[in-house]
């Protein structure tokens, strides 16, 4: 009977399901120590079904960290309205961020630990989902340097750096909320918005931090 409900089930349903077990096995166990034949049980089917659906080990990590990595960037596009002031917008993408790397504690480890530390093809799948975010924030910075009327506006090495800093202290901030019990999206939000608007708003107003003087 179990032979029966496979083929019946569609292709695309049941890849899917073996995707949704890889990333569970993945972001729990890593990379190395996680077995074929854990995610076939998990997923309810064959071994040899995941091979024949998804050639190797190495794939079926590829597959789970392209499926995750448009999952959250595009939580975080959807979570941002466009017709609202810059800060608004920041909190709305971080929030939409931590909120669904806490939902998806599992994709997360799989983003943000365990396919950076296996070399590549992992990591640059990684990297492509990073750049993407980072420049989504890069042109929220512009904006929001237009929109404080300096002149001349931030330069081009600032914004990129002020997007990189910001984007890196969101993944570790996720990485510590999801381990620490009690963290919830909109209080990570909150922490980060404390540090990075805050400064950033001092900074768009011609007000940086400088730094002391050499003696």
């Amino acid at each position: 009977m179990g032979g029966a409900k496979t083929r019946r089930m569609p292709r695309a349903v049941r890849e899917q399901q073996m995707l949704d077990a890889a990333v569970r096995i993945f972001g729990q166990r890593g990379y190395m120590a996680a077995s074929m034949d854990e995610i076939a049980e998990l997923a309810g089917v064959s071994k040899p079904l995941v091979y024949l659906y998804l050639n190797s080990k190495e794939d079926l990590f590829t597959a789970c960290i392209r499926r995750e990595a448009s999952a959250l960037t595009q939580a975080v596009r959807a979570g941002v309205r466009t017709d609202l002031p810059v800060d608004r917008q920041l909190w709305d993408g971080l929030q939409a961020f931590f909120a669904h790397t806490a939902e998806h504690p599992d994709a997360w480890s799989v983003l943000h630990l365990q396919a950076r530390t296996h070399g590549e093809p992992f990591a640059g799948e990684v990297a492509a989902m990073r750049e993407e975010i980072v420049a989504f924030v890069t042109r929220l910075v512009a904006v929001a340097a237009r929109e404080a009327h300096r002149d001349p506006d931030l330069a081009e090495h600032e914004v990129a750096g002020l997007a990189e800093a910001l984007v890196g202290a969101a993944e570790s901030l996720a990485a510590w909320a999801n381990a620490t019990p009690g963290v919830t999206a909109r209080s990570a939000t909150v922490t980060l918005m404390n540090v990075a608007w805050a400064g950033l708003g001092n900074l768009m107003r011609g007000r940086p931090w400088v730094p002391p003087a050499e003696v």
